[in-house]
This record gives C-alpha cells, sequence and structure tokens, in this order.
C-alpha cells in the first residue's frame, strides 16, 4: 500500500476536520505542513498537485483529494467504521446540513485568505476584523444550537460528520474570543468530543510543528 500522505496547515480548521476523521477511521498518515502564512501553498509544486492552491488535499489510494468533506465522504466510503453519515436519507441530510452550515456558511467567509482581504485591500483594522469574525460565528451557531440534541453528540452516540466540524470552529470561535454562553449545547457537545483521542491527537496544538 502507497503512503497516505495529508497537506495540511496545522491552524487550518478545514485540516482539522480531516485529521479527525482520519485518527477516527484509523488511517495512517504522514503530514506535509504548508505554512499558509508564509505562502508554501502557492508554490509550483504544490500548485502542480493541488491547482487551487489550498488545504487540505490528501494523496491517498493513487489519488489527491482536495476538499475537506469531499475527503471526508471518501474516506468514509472506504473505511465505514465509525460512519460520518447515516444509511437513512433523511437522518443523511440532516447531518450533511448540519456539516455544511459550518464548512459553506461560516468558514469560508473567516478563512485566512478572507481576512487578509479585509485586511490588505479593504482596509480594515484588527478590530473590525474580529468583529467580522465573531458576528458570522454567532449567526451559524445561533441556528446550529436550535438544531444539537439536548444530550449525547450530534452523531448521538458516535461522532459524525457535523460533529467533525463542530469542533474546529469552536476552536476558531476561542480563538477569536466569542462569546459562547449562548450555545450551551453546542460547548456541552464540544467538550465531550475534545475528551476523545481522536479529537484530542487532531487539535491544533498538538500538531504544531
Amino acid at each position: 500500500m502507497s503512503e497516505v500522505v495529508f497537506y495540511e496547515y496545522w491552524r487550518s480548521s478545514a485540516a482539522y476536520r480531516v485529521r479527525i476523521a482520519l485518527n477516527l477511521k484509523g488511517v495512517a498518515y504522514r503530514s506535509m505542513q504548508l505554512d499558509l502564512t508564509k505562502g508554501d501553498q502557492s508554490n509550483a509544486d504544490y500548485l502542480a498537485l493541488n491547482p487551487q492552491g489550498l488545504v487540505p488535499a490528501l494523496a491517498i489510494d493513487g489519488l489527491l483529494l482536495t476538499q475537506s468533506l469531499a475527503i471526508i465522504d471518501y474516506l468514509d466510503a472506504r473505511h465505514k467504521e465509525p460512519p460520518m453519515v447515516s444509511a437513512d436519507p433523511a437522518s443523511r441530510s440532516r447531518t450533511l446540513a448540519q456539516a455544511l452550515l459550518i464548512a459553506a456558511d461560516i468558514h469560508p467567509i473567516n478563512n485566512l485568505r478572507v481576512l487578509n482581504y479585509l485586511r490588505s485591500e479593504m482596509g480594515q483594522g484588527e478590530d473590525a476584523i474580529s468583529a467580522w469574525y465573531r458576528h458570522w460565528i454567532a449567526e451559524g451557531f445561533a441556528a446550529l444550537e436550535l438544531q444539537a440534541p439536548a444530550s449525547g453528540l450530534f452523531g448521538r452516540s458516535s461522532p459524525n460528520m457535523a460533529d467533525v466540524c463542530l469542533v474546529p470552529q469552536m476552536a476558531n470561535a476561542r480563538r477569536f474570543d466569542t462569546p459562547l454562553e449562548a450555545y450551551p449545547r453546542l460547548v456541552a457537545i464540544d467538550a465531550a468530543l475534545r475528551a476523545l483521542p481522536a479529537f484530542a491527537a487532531a487539535a491544533p496544538e498538538a500538531v504544531k510543528n
């Protein structure tokens, strides 16, 4: 079997999601760190692999996979346990919607390249950028809190794709001093998940070089 290589940045929340999934699925890999703050993602060698020049990317089974949820979907198809989505169509749709609320609605407008654009092209200061960040997290978390179970995880007894997406976004929220008192269910789920070995080993502080 060829080596699995994961192209990532330790602080990237999209990469964080995939690290969690790789750990949950028991897939061994070699981490290839690309420092987004230094523009490593734009070097010619990486662009030859991934023309979009984003992280994460996963070299596995002779393929180069991109986009975090697409990578997780591939891992879920190849390694059945624990399942990231239910086989029941209604439950599957609900989980995907919850995961996408984070991965498609909150995260894209708060990622590094957007914040850098606000800073460099729009002339915004750090206070305004932080306020922007917290606003979009609050918008998304308010809706997700209403969908969260009163007890247990989004995946009930086992983490699912929504859980995998939640923990990195909660880390981002804490990093930008986002008040979390209005989201007690999300806070409880996040705490329970971070206590699991697969999540703890994927945390940015655990993988930072």
